[in-house]
C-alpha cells in the first residue's frame, strides 16, 4: 500500500465532515448557553426559566459531542445518522413554528437555516446499499 492509499483510508468521508460539523455546532451552541447565559440571551432574547436553556443546552452539548466524535471516528452508525437528522429537523420545526407565533427572537431562523442545510446535506450523503437505499 502506497501513501496514497493510506491517505485516502484515514481521510474523512462527506459524511462524517458534516457530523463532524453539526456536532460541533451543537456542542458550542450548548456549551454557550451553560457557560454564558447572559450572552446567550443577549443574542436569543431573555428567557423565563434559565433552569430550562441550561437543560436544553447541556442535552445539545451531549448530542453534539457524540455526534462530532462518531464524524472524527468515521464510525457510520445508523442509529447516530437518525440522531442528527432527527434533531436538525426538529430544531427547525421549533424555530420556525415559535419565531411565526412570536414566542421566540427572530435570530431563531438563523439557526433554522442551519438545520435546513445540516439536514439536506445528511439527506444528500445518506448511505446507500446495493438494494437501494438503506
Amino acid at each position: 500500500m502506497d501513501n496514497r492509499d493510506d491517505q485516502l483510508r484515514h481521510s474523512l468521508g462527506a459524511h462524517d465532515i458534516i457530523l463532524t460539523a453539526q456536532g460541533a455546532y451543537y456542542a458550542l451552541t450548548g456549551l454557550w448557553a451553560l457557560v454564558h447565559i447572559g450572552s446567550f440571551q443577549w443574542v436569543t432574547g431573555p428567557k423565563v426559566d434559565t433552569w430550562l436553556v441550561k437543560t436544553v443546552g447541556a442535552l445539545v452539548l451531549v448530542s453534539g459531542t457524540v455526534m462530532a466524535a462518531s464524524g472524527f471516528r468515521r464510525r457510520d452508525l445508523p442509529e447516530i445518522r437518525a440522531l442528527a437528522a432527527g434533531s436538525a429537523v426538529a430544531f427547525t420545526l421549533i424555530d420556525t413554528i415559535y419565531v411565526a407565533k412570536r414566542r421566540i427572537s427572530p435570530v431563531y431562523l438563523l439557526d433554522a437555516v442551519a438545520e435546513v442545510g445540516f439536514a439536506l446535506a445528511l439527506f444528500a450523503n445518506r448511505p446507500r446499499t446495493q438494494k437501494g437505499l438503506q
